[in-house]
């Protein structure tokens, strides 16, 4: 399969679709049932990469402990007011095998839905959870020594962190996976990175995954940096993640590694082997609404910007559509993927769904399609197929006052892309709730001497500008509140 620059990344969640599909089959869904149809409508959306999230065996015991937890119990209401216990078929990050569940085909399936999507230009990413196993997983049995250990004093001091574990061979206190800032996941047990052993067996799980698939999303990948681990179980770990990819890659040539990453650590991620990490310092800030500190987050090298994945939502996050008005979503969807990086997009986000749905439940509620949103993101899509924004070469372009003394210049984010043949675009964003005007200075040659119309390709307008103007002025551009604009540049005669 041909790489680009600047791949398109859909994340469905595998179980709710199944559940959704079975409905209108009246049975049981596996992925052998998931329509050629649905796969080309993928491939014809310009998508590179499809995410299928929690494909893995699962158990009992973690199922129980999703369906009797207060807390969890009340976001699922939320989520589905209607809920019943067949809907919570815990968490798909409390993996108790790394082969396809039974439920969903088993490891036969999932290679004929890789070989669909393969036909069609696509390639396969799926999990793989470095920080923790789910309750039940036979290493409790057979390597109690790959998880961390607590005493009766631990579990006196942080019984929300530590839990008693029934095994044949004698009972044993072991830790829940968590991350230093919050209390155990009480679905998972910790794996123990600090023991060589258990990072070896960790390194096999990947391998086993990288025969299944071609790129793998990694669960809250900084937990195992050795800093991190230490400061959440004090025990110092060695370097995991430089040989975990170099392993991957050596079994699977070009095999893509992707971190769910946080804490300003995308970079050391970078550095340890990580193909792309999540920009989530970028989401955040387009969450604010102000336009200053999302310009200054693309002053970033190429070089680090280039691995960056630019989302809007996923699993982990609320819904687009209920976090940002429509007119700042579709500002800040322009922003996000006109910028370079992965383009990070997620089932039910063009279709405007505001109901974020829990990895431990596998049905969705029912909700109205919102055409308009639906209407802009294919628009989006159309653009992003286009070779310019794939694998040419993007610029922050610098912003003038519209007049002097006009602060709203400072409203804008400017960017310009030139494709390798020449072609040219000029992606325009007024973030902000006012009316704004700038002058920006185009980077593109030959400017001068021609007549250019301008139009744009997210709704009907047009411009036409004099070349020797353009070059003189730069371009003036009066937005209105959120406006967005992707403009083409043609010569005119």
């Amino acid at each position: 399969m041909a790489t680009v620059l600047y791949p398109s990344l859909y994340q469905i969640d595998t179980r709710v679709w199944l559940t959704e599909l079975a409905r209108t089959l009246g049975r049981r869904a596996t992925l052998d049932d998931i329509p050629d149809t649905e796969l080309d409508a993928l491939a014809e959306r310009g998508f590179d990469w499809i995410w299928f999230l929690s494909v893995w065996q699962t158990g009992p015991e973690a199922q129980k402990v999703s369906r009797s937890n207060p807390e969890w119990r009340r976001e699922f209401q939320e989520t589905l007011p209607d809920v019943r216990e067949e809907d919570i078929a815990g968490s798909g990050f409390a993996i108790t095998g790394y082969t396809v569940h039974k439920n969903l085909g088993g490891d036969a399936a999932l290679a004929r839905l890789r070989e669909r999507l393969r036909k069609r230009g696509l390639k396969l990413m799926l999990d793989f959870v470095p920080n923790h196993m789910g309750l039940g997983h036979p290493w409790v049995e057979d390597h109690p020594d790959y998880f961390v250990q607590g005493t009766e004093l631990d579990r006196a001091r942080a019984p929300q962190n530590y839990a008693w574990v029934k095994r044949k061979r004698g009972d044993l206190i072991l830790a829940h996976g968590r991350d230093p800032y919050f209390p155990g996941w009480p679905d998972t047990l910790q794996l123990n990175y600090a023991n060589p052993a258990t990072q070896e067996a960790m390194i096999g799980e990947l391998v086993k995954i990288a025969r299944q698939c071609d790129g793998v999303r990694c669960d809250m990948a900084m937990l195992v940096l050795p800093d991190v681990f230490e400061r959440t179980w004090g025990q110092r770990a060695p370097l995991f993640w430089p040989k975990a990819t170099q392993r991957g890659r050596e079994l699977v040539p070009g095999f893509l590694f992707m971190a769910e990453v946080y804490w300003d650590l995308e970079w050391t991620l970078q550095q340890q082997g990580f193909d792309y990490t999540y920009d989530k310092r970028l989401y955040d800030r387009l969450r604010d609404g102000h336009a200053r500190p999302v310009r200054e987050h693309f002053h970033a090298g190429l070089d680090y910007q280039n691995k960056l994945a630019r989302f809007l939502e996923n699993h982990d996050e609320p819904r687009a559509a209920a976090t940002f008005s429509p007119e700042v979503h579709r500002a800040a969807a322009v922003i996000a993927f006109l910028s370079p990086g992965l383009r990070f997009f997620h089932q039910g986000q063009f279709e405007g769904r505001k109901k974020r749905i829990s990895p431990h439940l596998v049905r969705g509620p029912n909700e109205p399609i919102d055409e308009e949103l639906k209407q802009f993101y294919a628009r989006l899509l159309a653009v992003l197929r286009q070779p310019i924004v794939r694998d040419g070469q993007w610029q922050l372009l610098e912003c003038s006052p519209g007049w002097e003394g006009n602060w709203t210049h400072d409203c804008f984010l400017v960017f310009a892309w030139q494709g390798l043949k020449g072609e040219s675009l000029v992606v325009a964003v007024n973030y902000a709730p006012n009316q704004s005007q700038c002058h920006v200075r185009l980077p593109f040659a030959d400017i001068a001497g021609k007549k250019w119309l301008l139009q744009d390709q997210l709704s009907p307008a047009t411009y036409e500008w004099n070349g020797d103007d353009l070059q003189r002025d730069g371009l003036f551009l009066d937005m209105a509140p959120w406006q967005t604009s992707v403009f083409s540049l043609a010569k005119r005669g």
